[in-house]
């Protein structure tokens, strides 16, 4: 009895704010105590900013990967994904066998007026000399106020040739919506990507369904594509489904520890159109908001979802100002979709033993029913009505990628052929592959198949073992049959990688939108499935029914 009332005063204690507080106050003040004793006796001077900042993320790693500290420097980069805007010069860069390349451009902008072409190496910024070691900075160097200068250096990829440019900084818009277009035999089917949910995301969405429209007054239905789709503003979420939901539905709610953040968010809207078929594409990268919308749409049998099962992110991140222009993201909440489901798939509050966090059982994943009695799950992202396996890169192609030969091939192809045929139509032929294949010639994109990783893995043990010296016939026979013939290779692999050639050549003449409109014709398994329901109206109705 006397154990049970000790127990009782303790957790009473635990639980009281009063201790809470006491120790929050307790433990700042040891961390100030900590810091002002390094800074005045360790033996080296330290970097203020950047001490702070590791306690801070460690203390953060304890959380989910989704609570973040935002420094002044990374508020930019924070704002070009919740905004779709940034100021700078245009380009994405990576750096690549010893120099920072242009890898990506943005039609008319900054750099793409001053003539800058995909695969050119950026030589210095302002004077300074780019080397890997700084080349991470170098996009923070291009950055900067709309109107004012900077200095760039370039060389040609071919001719090696130097160009200085002074280049203006401009506002940069990434649009939301990067490709909208009609689709099927007869042109009535619109399709529409949405590749993030930025502030009016929902109005480009809709602008780009009215001119769809326009072009075509009797649609047959909307595929609307959120692969890749990181997710963003929930508000947008829900107004994006109320493009196809009347006004007064229930998208999702979100539930926290403060009564703050239990909230609901019902369309408010009038529709874009409520009765026409839609289908909606997600991926393994679809993530938040854009599960918010397959989900719902979902739940209330409103529309098809086709493609692989979802990221699974079903947390709500709130932004906190910090002082000095610094920032906290944190997750506030789990957000719910009409059915009841929450589609969070790891479980960072229950960790295991050594830190790491563990995916939602199937076994674990609670049933819930969508509004016509369909059954679906939750804790572990949107499953698709209808899956279509995904792909995967081969080992040579992801080494071919890797290395930069797809890349540095296409620019030279690039240089060589001053136009190509049109986007929807450009395919590359055996001549092509046939060059390419004999531009690699002694260069190494050697590989280990999982079978050989495995195969030295086996060596390993069994050496440490003693075993090696007794199985090593066997072992180099079996290493013997593994081995590669690079010929051999790039032949099995023959379409996977005209497919990598096709769209970095269509990419470097047509640039995105050139890119999407040839990998439609060309190569979209999703797609095709979702042309094919939508015209069969009953395999379409079938899918949403019980």
């Amino acid at each position: 009895m006397a154990f049970g009332f000790l127990a009782f005063q303790l957790k009473a204690q635990q639980n009281d704010p009063t201790d809470r507080y006491f120790e929050i106050s307790k433990n700042l003040e040891i961390y100030a105590n900590i810091f002002k004793e390094l800074n005045q006796y360790y033996v080296d001077p330290i970097e203020p900013g950047k001490m702070v900042k590791t306690g801070v993320d460690a203390m953060l790693n304890h959380l989910d990967p989704y609570t973040n500290f935002i420094t002044e420097a990374d508020v930019e980069d924070y704002e070009l994904q919740t905004t779709g805007k940034y100021s700078g010069v245009g380009i994405g860069t990576s750096f690549l066998n010893g120099n920072l390349i242009v890898t990506d451009i943005i039609e008319d902008g900054p750099m793409s007026k001053a003539g800058v072409q995909i695969g050119d190496i950026i030589v210095s910024i302002e004077g300074q000399k780019i080397t890997e070691k700084n080349s991470g900075s170098a996009g923070m160097m291009m950055r900067g106020t709309p109107g004012t200068s900077i200095r760039i250096i370039t060389r040609h990829p071919i001719s090696g040739k130097e160009t200085q440019r002074n280049i203006t900084r401009e506002e940069i818009r990434i649009s939301s919506v990067p490709f909208a277009g009609l689709q099927g035999a007869n042109n009535d089917i619109a399709f529409v990507i949405l590749s993030q949910f930025t502030p009016s995301c929902s109005r480009d969405l809709k602008l780009a369904l009215d001119s769809l429209q326009k072009v075509q007054p009797h649609l047959k239905a909307v595929v609307l594509d959120l692969r890749g789709n990181p997710g963003g503003l929930l508000e947008e979420a829900v107004n994006v489904c109320n493009l196809f939901l009347d006004r007064g539905q229930l998208v999702v709610s979100t539930r926290g520890k403060n009564k703050e953040w239990d909230k609901e968010f019902n369309t408010m809207g009038t529709p874009w159109n409520k009765e026409i078929p839609v289908v909606v594409l997600i991926n393994s990268s679809s993530a938040s908001a854009s599960e918010i919308v397959a989900g719902t749409l979902q739940d209330l049998d409103r529309g098809v979802v086709i493609g692989t099962r979802s990221f699974g992110k079903g947390l709500v991140q709130t932004v906190r100002p910090l002082g000095y222009n610094t920032q906290l993201k944190v997750t506030t909440a789990k957000y719910y979709t009409p059915s009841g489901r929450c589609i969070q798939a790891l479980d960072y509050t229950h960790r295991n033993e050594d830190g790491s966090v563990a995916a939602v059982p199937d076994s674990l994943r609670k049933e819930f029913k969508t509004k016509g009695g369909r059954v679906v799950t939750d804790g572990g992202g949107i499953v698709p009505d209808i899956i279509v396996e995904r792909e995967t890169l081969s080992p040579l192609a992801l080494t071919l990628v890797g290395k930069g030969y797809i890349f540095d091939f296409v620019t030279e192809y690039y240089y060589s052929h001053p136009s190509i045929a049109p986007a929807s139509a450009f395919m590359v032929d055996e001549a092509t592959f046939q060059s390419f294949k004999k531009w690699l010639g002694n260069k190494d994109y050697s590989y280990q198949s999982d079978s050989e990783l495995l195969l030295a893995e086996l060596k390993a043990t069994a050496e440490k073992e003693k075993y090696l010296d007794e199985l090593k016939t066997e072992l180099d026979a079996l290493s013997a049959k593994l081995s590669h013939n690079k010929q051999q290779d790039l032949e099995q692999n023959k379409v996977e990688v005209i497919n990598l050639l096709q769209s970095e050549i269509v990419n470097r003449y047509y640039h995105q939108r050139g890119r999407i409109l040839n990998r439609l014709k060309n190569e979209d398994k999703d797609l095709k499935t979702a042309l094919s329901l939508i015209n069969n109206t009953k395999a379409y109705q079938s899918e949403l029914q019980p």
